[in-house]
């Protein structure tokens, strides 16, 4: 009797045409996936029989395509309404799964922004990332954090509006040093009518719409009127204030006349490389500009790489009403209506091709430019530095991923573990991890127990990510830690415990008397050793190591800072926002509340017997 031998499963072209004949002639998203389930690809079709039938007919524009169609083991659609919707899934889809043969915009992060928060009788001026989930004027985006720290600085100098927190604000009984300095009105202590102060929050906002220049010729008059009125100090505070808003507009570069508000998209590609420079125009003022490089392969055409960029850019974010660029993207009319379906209003995207418009693009095109060839030179010495590394530490390959481990604390408390990550690209700040120290059985200040917490926590999610088929889980090439053999060995035995002991690591020692030049190199089963002094590698993970002390520190302080500002009244059961800002108001602080007796407790409005006593209870346990 003759055994029936199973088919073998379809793959490829073979696999892709056997899909096309269930498909419908709708629009909608594809996926095609590699041997592991991994996704190669996503990509939308205002036909999906049509498009996906084209990677079946074997007549591919490039080798790229037909290793991604080799590669490919199954496929997945989605049907949508539109085409608008289904350019809208695949944007969604690109950047959650991050397909290997698509464009991919990396380092993607939010931009801060200034709000006047309106929640308040006195508002405040603070910075803002993320979602506006505040009630206020929102103003950006700003490109850096240390754009919009100086424009805050800036304008609290001209209109002198309140940083602090309600909290802060409530418990005043005299200025701060902000009022001394002249930064601010101090509303909190009445030195300002709340209503004047409200005078200052609509010039501010005037000045952020754009309205920069009313606003500094009212002040110029007011300064006037003051001098005339012999009223000089008055007449001194206005005139430094138009000099803070003057500096704002010189310090903006470029400040188009016939742009009000605008981003601005240059991009230039070369040797398999790209380089997108996003200038951001707002209220007539450039605040800033950042530049990024997308993951592109050598046989991506511009427009494609520009409307890839476009569409994973504006994902998570605001759309202004004009996107100006140096390259007409792919699918401009389909990209247009769907920001303006996402924006609820009408979003233009245009190459000038002539007058200011022009201008700004060729500037961002010249930085565009410069930027990617500061990269790739950059690139080239970092892949040299790698290889020094893979050499000194008789790896196989050089490290694409260095991950590298400290620790911060003060005799133990605020403890917290640093991960940073480097690789050919640089320092990789995106995939900076902290780990607050939680064992409460540690001795204060052991090291080895908190490195122990640290690598057991990090390695431990690695492996159940691994268990569980995730797909974008990396491993790092080379771990260093900040230690001498002691270290290195406590590292050994909890990834041997996890079993990833496959991993190198190398405890990185400072020289006698801590004297940079100097370090020792520990690998497990190895004598000590050490690197030319001058060598660019040792330089290279001095760099390293710092790098991982600055971002332990900086981590440990804020946590530090978090915990001194934490008010006693927040632990005590009964004591919400309304009746802690009545007892601050009533006494000032709380060491002030500390002090109080229960019958002065009690007449604060809010404030029973029986909470009284509790509060005179909770500064007394000891």
């Amino acid at each position: 009797m003759s055994e029936t031998v199973a088919a073998p499963p379809l793959k490829g072209a073979a696999l892709i045409k056997d899909e096309v004949k269930r498909l419908p002639d709708r629009p909608g998203v594809y996926r095609m996936m590699g041997e592991d389930g991994e996704v190669l690809y996503v990509g939308k079709a205002r036909s999906l029989k049509k498009r996906v039938i084209q990677y079946a007919q074997g007549r591919f524009h490039t080798q790229r395509i037909a290793h991604m169609v080799d590669q490919t083991r199954s496929m997945e659609f989605v049907t949508t309404r539109t085409e608008t919707d289904a350019l809208l899934l695949e944007i969604n889809l690109i950047k959650q799964l991050k397909p290997k043969f698509n464009v991919l915009l990396r380092d993607d992060k939010s931009f801060p922004e200034i709000v006047i928060r309106r929640e308040h009788p006195a508002a405040q001026l603070r910075k803002h990332r993320g979602a506006h989930t505040i009630k206020g004027d929102y103003f950006g985006p700003f490109a850096s954090a240390y754009s919009v720290n100086k424009t805050l600085n800036t304008l609290q100098k001209a209109f002198l509006l309140r940083s602090c927190s309600d909290s802060v604000y409530e418990s005043r009984t005299r200025p701060c040093m902000l009022h001394q300095i002249k930064r601010c009105a101090a509303p909190c202590t009445g030195l300002v009518s709340l209503e004047d102060y409200a005078g200052l929050v609509d010039q501010a906002e005037a000045f952020l719409r754009g309205k920069s220049r009313a606003v500094m010729s009212r002040m110029a008059e007011e300064m006037t009127a003051a001098a005339e009125e012999m009223e000089f100090e008055r007449a001194a505070r206005l005139r430094d204030r138009i000099r803070a808003l003057a500096s704002v507009a010189q310090e903006t570069q470029i400040n188009p006349e016939t742009v009000d508000e605008a981003d601005v998209f240059a991009l230039h590609a070369e040797g398999g490389q790209a380089c997108v420079q996003v200038f951001f125009f707002r209220a007539g003022q450039n605040w800033g500009n950042r530049a990024y490089f997308p993951r592109v392969d050598r046989t991506d055409e511009d427009p494609d790489i520009m409307g890839a960029f476009l569409g994973q850019f504006y994902d998570d974010k605001p759309i202004p009403k004009l996107i100006l660029v140096s390259i007409e993207p792919t699918d401009r009319d389909l990209l247009a209506e769907a920001f303006c379906q996402k924006g609820g209003r009408k979003v233009e995207i245009a190459k000038p091709l002539r007058g200011e418009k022009k201008q700004l693009v060729e500037h961002a095109l010249i930085n565009a430019r410069e930027a990617l060839g500061r990269k790739m030179a950059e690139s080239s010495a970092q892949t040299k530095l790698l290889a020094g590394v893979c050499e000194a530490f008789g790896l196989e390959a050089p490290p694409e991923r260095i991950e590298v481990y400290d620790n911060s604390h003060i005799m133990g408390t605020n403890a917290v573990g640093g991960m940073i990550v480097a690789g050919p690209d640089g320092f990789q700040k995106s995939q900076y991890r902290k780990f607050n120290i939680r064992s409460t059985e540690l001795t204060p200040g052991d090291d080895f127990g908190m490195m122990k917490e640290v690598l057991r926590r990090r390695f431990g999610r690695l492996v159940k990510e691994e268990e569980e088929g995730i797909t974008d889980v990396v491993r790092p090439d080379l771990v260093l830690i900040d230690g001498g053999a002691g270290q290195v060995g406590v590292v050994k035995e909890i990834m041997a415990d996890l079993g990833v002991d496959d991993i190198p690591v190398v405890g990185v020692a400072k020289g006698p008397d801590r004297d940079a030049g100097l370090e020792r190199f520990y690998i497990p089963g190895k004598p000590y050793f050490m690197l030319e002094p001058k060598s660019p590698v040792l330089y290279y993970l001095q760099r390293l190591r710092d790098e991982a002390h600055r971002f332990a520190i900086g981590s440990h302080r804020t946590r530090r800072a978090i915990d001194m500002k934490k008010n006693p009244l927040d632990e005590i059961e009964g004591v919400g926002p309304g009746r802690k800002r009545a007892l601050l108001h009533a006494f000032g602080s709380a060491r002030g509340v500390s002090r109080a007796s229960v019958e002065d407790l009690a007449k604060v409005e809010g404030v029973s017997q029986a909470l009284a006593e509790r509060i005179y209870a909770y500064f007394r346990k000891e």
